[in-house]
């Protein structure tokens, strides 16, 4: 007889309690959030260890978990969100909460976990709080109300306690097209994230790469069927898979693949016969996982194991499935004519929407599809058609006034009626004045508008991915999409508007705003991102 495998024991103690584990080869994140329910702790790129949303603390340090192999913690003790003194997380989650340094909630909890192991001098020290949050990503708030937040901690004074929080939630699903929450509770991961409901027990289902699914007990078991290897940053160069049409044109742009990155993952998990988990919770994805492929798998999954089964994707999976913001480029004449391309790749969805928007803010010129080699693009995204030909219109404004430069005022308005105004001065800062209707609520206002400064600013300088000749995408970790961090971010001041008529959303006006007054400034450069960025 073959001697049974001997399989070690890990103790630990975990937020206070000592548990022990199988000592396989699996993370410390797996360990909490699959194997002790632990769901403070996120998921957001493992095992890549770049997003911090899975950051606990080990014997009091930070650690991202899903780089931490369980072994290396035996005998130590583990705190997350949860286990730490309730004083101390009601303090932070109501900051959080108070000056909207949360959105979708998905990141925040290890956030707070990186700042609440500051001390409160550091925590008053914009540059400190800076450094200290180089370890994570948001994509929502644009790191402004973060630092806030910190600061308001440090000092002990929080915002508006009095505010109307279904006030709150209506402007924020108004802002991010869906049903949306606001309070500490979301702060501290409590959104209603598809992977953090989930049944426990359910079978596993992640993309093999060749069009199925790998299903196992585990996570770390389907991970290991379906092959999985760690994504990696490319060293290749940017390109602009769509050449601007020759012409003498006044003004002329060329895009490049650009990531949704938002912090989620896609997820959904589905009981035979029953109805998928959607994959959206509490964050809109920019238009991202409208057409998410996991709620089908998930259903279809659960009927053929006559078992619950969550699907889940990994970062890697979101870059090579997920939608991206269809490169263009453009050329355009003094009197408003020209030539606007935008890619199709194979398996994209249509781009009649997207192209309809176009000459809706363009009427004299000729949109072209173009096929190119590349991933999957989508005409659902924020503002999309919209915000570019409304940024192409407001430069070539600028261009015939020869107004380009810091300084110049951007004026725009949505065709939902919100008017946004924005200016860049010559030490980076930006200025913006926002009007979107009944305001509902100003801090949730402000937190969007902030959020939609942080991605135009980033769109136009620093954000794409590296795809090869054959559309093969290159750049597979989180932090090769060229996302600004919170150092990298200027200062921006927010002036809210109030304005009797109905609430409507304002991110992309802002985006558009925002992104015409950066070009502007950078004196209308022919590609983007200007400063580099991606791979």
């Amino acid at each position: 007889m073959v001697p049974a495998r001997h399989v070690d024991r890990v103790s630990l103690h975990v937020d206070g309690e000592l548990i022990e584990v199988p000592g396989d080869d699996v993370s410390l994140l797996e360990v909490l959030r699959d194997r002790l329910g632990k769901k403070t702790p996120k998921d957001g790129c493992s095992p890549q260890g770049q997003c911090g949303c899975c950051t606990v603390w080990v014997d009091g340090s930070t650690r991202v978990a899903c780089v931490t192999s369980v072994r290396r913690v035996a005998g130590r003790h583990v705190t997350t969100l949860d286990g730490i003194d309730p004083e101390v997380r009601a303090t932070w989650t109501a900051a959080f909460s108070d000056l909207g340094a949360s959105q979708c909630g998905f990141c925040t909890p290890g956030i707070i976990m990186r700042l609440a192991a500051l001390d409160s001098a550091r925590l008053g020290d914009e540059t400190a709080v800076g450094r200290a949050l180089l370890a994570h990503l948001c994509r929502c708030t644009g790191w402004k109300t973060i630092v806030e937040a910190a600061a308001a901690v440090s000092t002990s004074v929080s915002g508006s306690t009095r505010r109307d929080l279904a006030s709150a939630a209506r402007r924020a699903s108004i802002e991010s097209g869906g049903p949306q929450l606001v309070g500490p509770q979301v702060a501290a991961g409590g959104g209603g994230f598809a992977d953090d409901t989930a049944p426990a027990g359910a079978l596993v289902a992640v993309p093999d790469g060749r069009g199925g699914y790998a299903v196992a007990e585990t996570l770390h078991e389907a991970r290991a069927a379906a092959g999985k290897v760690q994504g990696r940053r490319s060293t290749a160069a940017l390109r602009h898979p769509v050449e601007v049409p020759a012409g003498a044109w006044a003004l002329t742009l060329a895009t490049t693949f650009v990531e949704p990155a938002y912090l989620e993952p896609d997820a959904s998990w589905c009981e035979p016969g029953g109805e998928p988990a959607g994959p959206l919770a509490n964050g809109g994805a920019f238009g991202g996982k409208l057409a998410s492929q996991a709620p089908a798998a998930a259903r279809r999954l659960a009927d053929e194991h006559g078992r619950c089964v969550r699907v889940v994707f990994s970062r890697e999976d979101v870059v090579r499935l997920g939608p991206k913001r269809p490169p263009i480029a453009a050329g355009l004449r003094v009197d408003g004519t020209g030539i606007v391309r935008v890619a199709r790749p194979p398996g994209s969805s249509p781009l009649a929407a997207w192209v309809e928007a176009v000459r809706s803010v363009l009427p004299g010129v000729d949109v072209e599809e173009v096929a190119v080699p590349g991933p999957p693009v989508s005409g659902a995204l924020r503002g999309a058609g919209w915000v570019e030909a409304s940024v192409l219109a407001a430069a070539l404004d600028a261009r015939r006034s020869g107004a380009t430069g810091p300084g110049h005022v951007v004026e725009m308005r949505s065709p939902a009626g919100a008017r946004g105004r924005a200016a860049l001065s010559a030490d980076g800062s930006v200025h913006l004045t926002v009007a979107g209707g009944q305001v509902l609520d100003e801090v949730v206002l402000r937190s969007y508008a902030l959020g939609a400064v942080h991605q135009a600013l980033g769109w136009v300088r620093a954000e794409g991915i590296a795809v090869d000749d054959h559309g093969e995408v290159l750049d597979l970790t989180i932090r090769s999409f060229g996302v600004l961090s919170a150092r990298d971010t200027p200062s921006v001041q927010v002036v809210v508007e109030d304005d009797p008529g109905p609430a409507v959303p304002v991110g992309d006006t802002v985006l558009a705003a925002v992104a015409a007054a950066a070009w502007t400034a950078a004196g209308l450069p022919g590609r983007w991102p200007t400063q580099g960025g991606g791979g």
